[in-house]
């Protein structure tokens, strides 16, 4: 519908509203986990190593779910970080057209139509991505839930079949000293935690930190068809990328000869990429691939050191990186860090030159006009690189301040004020965004600010906020 000119001032103002408040008032480290893409529907609200909940944006509720009873000691430095894909379930069975699994072990109900099911170790029908258009519960008595799917795959399932759905996983790090249980995985569609190694970690964690991970489903940088492959290379000599530019990306076969398989990138040339691991069927000229953001690494930032460390999820191991440029100075008290997928902007999104899906903006907190920057295929042997960028403005950020990135921008709440900027990652300078009238509570460390797209198209996005002490969760329109 057109909008008038009368109704410019009435559409531009930036105005707050009142949200279903949390259950119970944020503490020290409390935090919230919200998907990076803005585009799925439950958020994760950690109240304390005990009293969790999910925030469903559609029904503006709250539900609690199972306690992560985490180890360690609750606080500063508490973090978390969602991935957007499940775990991997085997299914009970099947036809080419629909998906059985256990109804004892899943939490699927029609609020999951429209989720996407990927084939993981399913014969030729692995790498298949299908959408659930409906779910039958009617066979609990039964055992089993049934998924019907948008069309078709290859052959009939079977109960040797895996598969992972869109539904998610919430990553969840305690702070104090680490223990077993202090690393904890929270499934959706299972409503169930796992633990995870704390191996390579350091021994405690504290002052602030954060998880984050570069990859979003379907954020895909670059597609097309290789024209040869052999052992370790896939080669399109159409193209012509800048030497390095996709180390630590991901390269996915979504179609012919070696579907399904995905492998970490090593390095590339203008035309070849160099993967890390061999092919179990090598590419040919039918293989068409998707290059995106590395799926399997979620990296782990702050503690008051510069050290950094990546966590594989599918190795369930952590690695300190050596960055080949180190960090300048340790990130402090209200510090952040974000990765920046689709940015929008038409530079970053060359395919020759690419900059979408390879940094990670770290805002270093402790009052300092500093965002350090660690590109994720720079430097040598794919070690990556730090980068200290002094960005234009004068306003600060300490304990209490959150950070949230969307398209070319970072969302930050200063401190406790309630104050609202945006950082451009295109001109490095801090913008104002908003004021939020509604009193903050005492600063607390934790991130307490995310943003959600009203539906898939991102025509219209909200900025939500949950306040440093207290129940209050607010949002206002990005316009």
């Amino acid at each position: 519908m057109a909008v008038t000119q009368l109704n410019t001032k009435v559409l531009h103002r930036k105005e707050w509203q009142m949200m279903t408040p949390a259950p119970v008032a944020t503490a020290a480290g409390a935090f919230v986990i919200a998907p990076e893409t803005g585009n799925f529907d439950v958020c994760l609200y950690v109240q304390s190593a005990t009293v969790h909940y999910l925030y469903h944006h559609d029904e503006d509720s709250w539900v609690q779910i199972p306690s992560g009873a985490l180890a360690g000691t609750f606080g500063a430095g508490a973090c978390g970080e969602y991935h957007p894909w499940s775990a991997t379930y085997t299914a009970s069975g099947g036809s080419t057209t629909t998906v059985t699994v256990a109804a004892a072990t899943h939490n699927l109900s029609y609020g999951n139509v429209g989720t996407v099911i990927e084939f993981v170790s399913s014969g030729t029908n692995s790498g298949l991505r299908r959408t659930i258009t409906a779910i039958d519960t009617s066979g609990g008595g039964a055992g089993t839930i049934t998924l019907t799917l948008d069309s078709a795959v290859s052959t009939a399932v079977l109960n040797t079949h895996t598969f992972r759905l869109t539904t998610g996983r919430f990553f969840v790090l305690n702070a104090g000293t680490l223990a077993a249980g202090s690393f904890r995985v929270f499934d959706v569609a299972t409503l169930s935690w796992s633990s995870l190694t704390i191996t390579g970690l350091p021994a405690t964690v504290g002052t602030d930190g954060r998880l984050v991970c570069a990859y979003n489903y379907n954020e895909i940088q670059a597609t097309g068809t290789a024209t040869a492959g052999a052992a370790t290379t896939l080669t399109n000599s159409a193209k012509t990328w800048t030497t390095n530019q996709w180390t630590n990306y991901q390269v996915r076969i979504t179609a012919g000869t070696g579907m399904g398989q995905t492998r970490t990138i090593a390095s590339n040339t203008g035309t070849v990429l160099t993967v890390s691991a061999a092919w179990t069927t090598n590419p040919d000229a039918t293989s068409v691939y998707a290059i995106e953001a590395n799926e399997d690494w979620i990296y782990f930032l702050g503690n008051n050191a510069v050290t950094m460390y990546r966590y594989s999820i599918s190795a369930n191991t952590w690695t300190t990186l050596a960055p080949t440029t180190a960090r300048a100075s340790a990130p402090v008290a209200g510090m952040g860090a974000v990765a920046i997928g689709k940015s929008g902007e038409t530079v970053w999104a060359n395919e020759s030159v690419i900059q979408d899906g390879r940094y990670i903006y770290s805002p270093r907190g402790g009052a300092t006009a500093t965002i350090d920057r660690f590109d994720i295929a720079g430097g040598t042997s794919g070690a990556g690189a730090w980068q200290a960028l002094t960005y234009v403005g004068t306003e600060t950020f300490t304990s209490g301040s959150s950070y949230f990135a969307m398209g070319r921008y970072i969302y930050m709440r200063k401190d406790a004020t309630n104050r609202f900027f945006k950082y451009s990652i295109r001109s490095n300078y801090v913008e104002p965004f908003t004021t939020d009238l509604f009193p903050d509570g005492a600063a607390l460390l934790g991130q307490k600010i995310w943003v959600k797209n009203l539906d898939s198209t991102a025509a219209v996005q909200w900025v939500y906020s949950l306040a440093n002490t207290g129940t209050p969760l607010r949002r206002v329109m990005i316009i």
